[in-house]
This record gives C-alpha cells, structure tokens and sequence, in this order.
C-alpha cells in the first residue's frame, strides 16, 4: 500500500471557532480526519499526519516556515510515496513556489491544498480536497510541487490566488492545468515533468531582504529611494501590462541603477494576471531595460519572489541572479 505523509501547517482548513475568530488549534485536526470514513476506505492509501509547531494562519508564514516543512519533506522522503502540506490559502502560492524551488529533482508530488471554508463547518470544501489529494499524492504521477484546489491540480509556482470567498480559489492563468479531478481524475500528461535524472536535492533559505512594488498612476518613484540601499537583495516591480511605468517614471531609472551598482536585483512582473512582460516593445519599459531591470516574462509575483529567494541563497552574484531571473528553472515561466 501506497504510504502518505500529511504535513498540517495551520490554514482555514483546520481552524475551530475562537471569541475571536477562526484559529488553529495544535492536535485538534487529526480529531477531524479521523470523523472523515473515506480516509480509512481500502482504496484511500495509508496516511500519517505530523503538524508543524506553532500552527498559524498562514498570513504568518516566513522564510523560517518554507524551511521547516522543506525539511519535514527532505527528512521523511524514503519512507513515503508522496506528500499533501495543509496550508492556508492567502499565501498557498507563496509556499508552493517557494517549495519548488528548494526540492530539486523532485521525483514524488507534493500537494498542497486547503479549504475556504474550515472542515468543522457542514460545507467545508476541505474534505474533498485533502480526499483527492492523498489520492494524487499516492499516485504517483506528478512529480513536482502542485496544487490542488476546487477540482483542479496546478503547478505550484504558476499558481495564484483568485479569490477571497469563492470555492475556486487558485489559477494557473499562463501554464494548462495538470490534472481535473471529476467522476475520475484525468491528467494532462503534456503538462507533466519527466522523471528527474538527478537525486533530489534540498536548497535551504535564507532571509533575503526582498521587496515588491506595485506601479500605479501618479506614483512617486523618490518615495521609494530611501530603501533602495545595499541591504535591498532583490526587487519585484508590478508594472502595467506588458513591462510600463508612468511617463515620468524617468525618475525611477537613477534609483534602479543605483540599486543594481548596489547589488540589488530589480525583475519586472505584470499585474496582469495573463499574459507576458516584454521590456523595450513600447518606449515606456525600454528605459526598464536599458537601467538594468530584467524581464519576469510571465512568472508570478509569488514565483518571482520566492525564486529571488532562492538564487541569491545559492550565493549567486548578482549578475548570475539576473541572467537565471529570465531561465525557467522549475518551470516557473515560459521562455520563448
């Protein structure tokens, strides 16, 4: 029998009613899944849970969390067939992204998944998800960091939150879905990853001072000069369509070249949720480029950061950082 390891990190899907609100409950959640009869049905493959300490509402997850559950993977990868990591929702793509990113050469899946609606409520969302994930999980078929909510599995580092309230909560707007999950689970084998030809290997973190800055009419960019000093690893600029910046924007361009002769890393993303940056096709994000701002193509702001993340914990210089910010490394985005 197929062996699951469940990683419980906090998350809506676990929560109990608190005089303040719904919280995570440390121990309360294994109460739940043992309510649950299809998780001890002889077609639902052999589960364990661990939880990490302390649980949170994942608003609170940090660097130091993306870690732990990295190493609860790492430490328990012989002795299990897949993972499912239940976490909240706001940054689910967060910490999937992040993920792929520290598992190379991942050959087993790693699902996360969660609920809007918490599994002690009537209309909990969760129980189906967790149900289909271990069944994912056991699989064996994907085998890359994913997501799976509302039905559908999703690479984990293209994912991102839709939705607040409603049931369908990611989507993967520039990469097809991996897998639907209706009367069968049907996957698109296209989409897939070949088997790794490494053995995998695990990138910790470190607690890189990384920022994100969201382009809007009227902005002013000398507001934001003050930060841009040698702490500043690396930036994620959210910029209009495929790569602009306001036409007075000219005053951003002495802060990006000061904060790359600083060492710091500025990659241009879209705000559109579909679609691809291209600096240099219109006047206004040329100048991007010519400062030394590098292309996001169509990676997501979560894949952008946890990526930045990633290389400069490698030790990377920064113009290593640069070049691999516009390479797909885990299939994070689509180079032409």
């Amino acid at each position: 029998m197929k062996k699951v390891l469940i990683i419980n990190t906090g998350g809506t899907i676990g929560m109990v009613r608190t005089p303040n609100g719904y919280a995570p409950k440390a121990g309360y959640f294994r109460e739940l899944l043992e309510t649950i009869p299809e998780l001890h049905s002889e077609e639902t493959p052999d589960w364990e849970l661990t939880e990490t300490s302390p649980l949170l509402d994942s608003s609170n997850i940090t660097v130091v969390e993306w870690n732990r559950i990295a190493s609860a993977i790492v430490e328990n990868y012989d002795r299990f067939d897949g993972f499912v990591v239940l976490h909240g929702t706001d940054t689910m793509a967060y910490t999937a992204s992040a993920l792929s990113f520290m598992l190379e050469n991942l050959s087993k899946p790693v699902v996360l998944t969660g609920s809007q609606i918490p599994l002690c409520e009537i209309r909990s969302d969760g129980r189906d998800n967790i149900i289909t994930s271990l069944l994912i999980a056991a699989e064996g078929k994907v085998r890359e960091v994913c997501l799976f909510f509302g039905g559908e599995l999703l690479r984990g580092n293209r994912a991102t939150k839709y939705s607040a309230d409603g049931l369908i909560a990611f989507v993967s707007p520039n990469y097809p879905t991996l897998a639907e999950a209706g009367i069968s689970i049907k996957y698109n084998e296209a989409a897939l990853f070949a088997p790794p030809s490494g053995d995998l290997i695990f990138h910790t973190f470190e607690d890189v001072p990384i920022g994100v800055i969201k382009v809007f009419p009227g902005i002013q960019f000398s507001l934001f000069e003050s930060i841009m000093t040698e702490k500043l690893r690396g930036i994620v600029i959210e910029t209009f369509g495929a790569g602009n910046i306001p036409g007075d924007g000219n005053a951003l361009l002495p802060i990006i070249k000061r904060a790359f002769a600083n060492g710091t890393v500025l990659t241009v993303c879209s705000q559109c949720p579909q679609g691809a940056v291209s600096l240099g096709v219109y006047e206004t994000s040329g100048a991007l480029k010519r400062a030394g701002a590098v292309s996001g193509l169509d990676i997501t702001t979560e894949a952008a950061v946890a990526k930045l993340y990633y290389l400069f914990s490698c030790g990377f210089d920064k113009d290593r950082v640069k070049k691999n910010m516009e390479v797909s490394l885990r299939g994070e985005m689509t180079v032409v």
